[in-house]
Parts: structure tokens; sequence; C-alpha cells
């Protein structure tokens, strides 16, 4: 996918280091050239890819880390390769969240989530028959000027057919990188892709160049002018979205409201999602999960703004750690959510090295809002549900609770 920027990285991950919730996209849905990771979808770089809309999806099953380590171990043994061994347990196990990286992907995904990377501006997921189809093209890219809309179905990458393709792999060789994830070979701004894409019966193919791209995960505007509400679009979770988002409610006139809009945001990391939800409440709990059994919870942090109106708004789009965000602030009762219902991926993953240096993001449990509800496959259900017009809707009910014009 195409993604963001990046951020200090280590050689080597810990074991359960980084919670992530990877979304049906992040990482599987539309790495494509920057993204998260999910086992269905990816993106090359900037946010996490947007998934078709499906309103809700099945319960994920889990992959057995030990057989997983174990299938790795072996073939490394056998001088072969360890993350090939341990992605086909993965794929037998019906995991679909699931992901296993070279070294070289984990360490070019880490780059993403910091903001900048090299790549044609595409989100990539892979629908339930194997096809790989664009889901979302950075404004401005490469990919948007060779006139590739989301909806396109990528066929090849380089005269390599997609189809029953790993995202991650084909996020690979969109950003040029070397088969065996080597990223010291990957390709530098300005190499060609060649991409063979189908759009209904019209089939073509685009050379495009691949450049070095940045994508803003959090954009602040005021549509309705300095009198209006302020409006806070969170594309992805990456490193710095809380922060952001942060600066952006402390410029906020609690006169005027704010309208923070998840649509289309597929998740990634769980901890800024926290530190987003830290923005707007005055600590208490954000979510519990659970590991390998183990039950935890995750807390706000105290200080945010609690009196500025706030209205959230979603789609089907809206996924994981997204989720996790829209159903704390729900259940906390510290605003309205607006949209249509949310995706429906609630399942945690975490990243443990394996023998020859992959690294396996495994699902080890799922989370739950405030009140004890289970996102996995059932999603968020808005307060008020809205399809077309969502937006104008939710100016209405800012106005109601103090806010707006």
């Amino acid at each position: 996918m195409s993604g963001p920027c990046a951020y200090d990285r280590p050689r080597r991950i810990r074991r359960g280091a980084a919670l992530t919730l990877f979304l049906a996209g992040v990482l599987a849905t539309g790495a494509v050239t920057g993204t998260w990771s999910d086992a269905a979808a990816g993106a090359e770089g900037c946010s996490a890819p947007r998934r078709a809309a499906k309103a809700h999806a099945p319960a994920s099953a889990f992959a057995d880390r030990e057989a997983v380590e174990r299938a790795a171990a072996e073939a490394a043994e056998d001088g072969k390769s360890g993350a090939e061994a341990a992605a086909d347990v993965v794929s037998r196990s019906g995991d679909r969240w699931s992901t296993i990286y070279t070294p070289g992907q984990f360490e070019d995904f880490q780059e993403q989530l910091g903001g900048a990377y090299v790549g044609v501006g595409l989100w990539v997921w892979q629908t339930g028959g194997g096809r790989i189809e664009v889901s979302r093209v950075q404004p401005g890219s490469p990919a948007a000027r060779a006139g590739i809309a989301p909806g396109d179905r990528l066929r090849a990458v380089d005269g390599r057919g997609t189809e029953h393709t790993p995202v991650t792999e084909v996020v690979s060789r969109l950003r040029g990188v070397a088969p065996d994830g080597s990223r010291a070979s990957a390709a530098a701004a300005g190499t060609p892709v060649a991409l063979a894409l189908q759009r209904g019966a019209r089939h073509w193919t685009a050379t495009v160049h691949r450049t070095r791209l940045r994508c803003r995960n959090v954009v602040v505007d005021h549509p309705d002018g300095a009198r209006g509400p302020t409006r806070v679009k969170v594309a992805a979770f990456a490193k710095g979205t809380g922060a952001a988002v942060r600066r952006a409610v402390r410029r906020a006139s609690p006169d005027r409201g704010l309208l923070l809009d998840l649509r289309g945001n597929t998740g990634g990391l769980v901890t800024e999602a926290t530190a987003t939800a830290s923005a707007f409440l005055d600590g208490g709990l954000v979510a519990t999960y659970d590991v390998r059994g183990s039950q935890r919870a995750l807390y706000a942090e105290r200080g945010g703004d609690t009196r500025v109106p706030l209205v959230v708004l979603v789609d089907g789009g809206t996924m994981s750690a997204a989720e996790l965000l829209a159903g704390a602030l729900q259940d906390r009762g510290r605003a309205v959510v607006i949209g249509s219902p949310t995706f429906g991926k609630g399942s945690v993953q975490m990243p443990s090295t394996l023998p020859d240096g992959s690294v396996a993001e495994l699902t080890v449990g799922h989370y739950r809002t405030p009140a004890g509800r289970s996102v996995d496959g059932a999603g968020i259900t808005p307060d008020l549900v809205v399809g077309r017009g969502a937006e104008k809707r939710a100016r209405t009910v800012l106005s109601g609770l103090g806010g707006g014009a």
C-alpha cells in the first residue's frame, strides 16, 4: 500500500512488543505499497487500505503459533524459506488476519507506518475469489495520473499474475522488493512497473514509475469556514496519529463542535487508537481484550477534552482499531456515532520473530468495547444509521449538541 512516514524501527521485534489490530485489510486488505498488515488486504504506504463494503466479517480462526514456528524452523534447517512454510500453516488454519513477513517486508511495513514510502500510490485487497482489486488510489500519485481507480482489478504486476497471491507479495512487487523480501534490493524512485488491469470488459496495461510519496493520516479542516465545526479525518492509526488528533482538539472551538471522520479507516496501531480516545476522555476504560485467554484492558490517559460536542462518522470501511475507538466513544457516552454499520474486525494480532528472522503477525484474541460488546463479526451499529448524506446529518446533530454555526 502507499503509506505514511517512518519511525525508528528495531532490527528485530520482541515477541508481543507492538499490539496491532489488523483489519481485514490493513495488511491483508490493501498492502500494495505502504499499508498496515492484515491477512486480507494491503497498501503501498500511508494508511491502511480500504476494503470493499462488507458490514459484517465472520469471526476469525487462530493459527497455531507453535505450528507456525516449528514449520519455519524446519524449513530453515532444510535451507528453504521459513516465511513460505509459516505462511502455508497460516493459510491452512483459516486465520484470515494473521500474516507472515520476510525480514525485509516487515522492516518496510514498519517504515510505512511512519508515513513516507516509495511506491505508486495504490491500496489493494483480495476478494473472496482470490482476485486482487484496487481499494483506494492516493490523489496525485503515479497510479492516479495513470487513471487507475478503486474497483479496478489488478491482474498482474510486471507480467506476473496476482490471482490467489498473498496481498503482502503483491505489495512487495508494486514496491519493487525482491522475492526474498530483501529490502536492500528494493526498487528506487523512478523505476517503472507494468500493471495489467481490468475494468468491466476493458483490459489494459499501464506502466507507471515509482516515486517518493508521503501521506497524512490526519487531516484537519473547516468545510463551513471559521464559524463552522472542525472536521478531523483520520485515515489510519499510524505512529503519531493520537498526538495529531489531540492537537486538533485543543485548537477546536468548544462552541463549534468537532466531526471525527473514521469512514474508510481500516485501523492500525491500537496504541494510537487509544491515544486518540484519550483526546476526548478524562481517563477510564477504552477496551478490553484477551491474549490467549489472559484478560487485559486499555485505558485512556487523563486530561482529554470532555466538553467539545463530538460526532463520529463511520461506514462499512471502518475497521479494527477504528471500530475500537468508535465503540469506546459510543459506550462512554462521549459521542454520537452516525453512518452505516462498521466492518466487524475485532481480532487482535501480535508479532513474533521466527527462527529465520521473518515475522509472524498472529491472531491472539479479540477485543470488546467498554460495555462488553464483541466487535468481531458484528461491527459497531451507529446511534443514527444513515447512508447517503451522513455528513450532512452529522452536522445537524452536532448543531443540536451545541456545536456548529
